[in-house]
C-alpha cells in the first residue's frame, strides 16, 4: 500500500505494528485516522470480546449449519477428505485434533 497508493505505515514490519498503539498518537487502521483510531488496548480487547462472543454465540445456536450438527466439533460443513464417515474414525480423529492442538500450544511457550 505504501508503494501504489501512497499509504504510510508507521511499521513495516509485520510483528511489530500491534505495538503502535502504545505510541503517543495511537493506531490508525489502514493509516486514515478519521477511519479507526485507536488509542486504547483496553478498548481493542472489548471490541474483540464483543465481536468474537457474537460470532461464537451465533455458531453455539445454530448458526448456518442448522441445529443437526455437534455444537463443538460441526465437522460436516467442510470434510472434503470424507473423513468423518465412519464416526468411530472420526471420534479418534477428534481426540488427535484437540491433543495436536494442546501440543502446538504448549511448543510455542518453548518457542518465547
Amino acid at each position: 500500500l505504501a508503494k501504489y497508493a501512497g499509504v504510510q505505515f508507521g511499521e513495516p514490519v509485520w510483528f511489530k505494528a500491534g505495538a503502535q498503539i502504545f505510541s503517543e498518537g495511537g493506531l490508525n487502521y489502514f493509516g486514515n485516522p478519521s477511519l479507526i483510531h485507536a488509542k486504547s488496548i483496553l478498548a481493542i480487547l472489548a471490541c474483540q470480546v464483543l465481536l468474537m462472543g457474537a460470532v461464537e454465540a451465533y455458531r453455539v445456536n445454530g448458526g448456518p449449519l442448522g441445529e443437526d450438527l455437534d455444537l463443538l466439533h460441526p465437522g460436516e460443513a467442510f470434510d472434503p477428505l470424507g473423513l468423518a464417515d465412519d464416526p468411530d474414525t472420526f471420534a479418534e480423529l477428534k481426540v488427535k485434533e484437540i491433543k495436536n492442538g494442546r501440543l502446538a500450544m504448549f511448543s510455542m511457550l518453548g518457542y518465547y
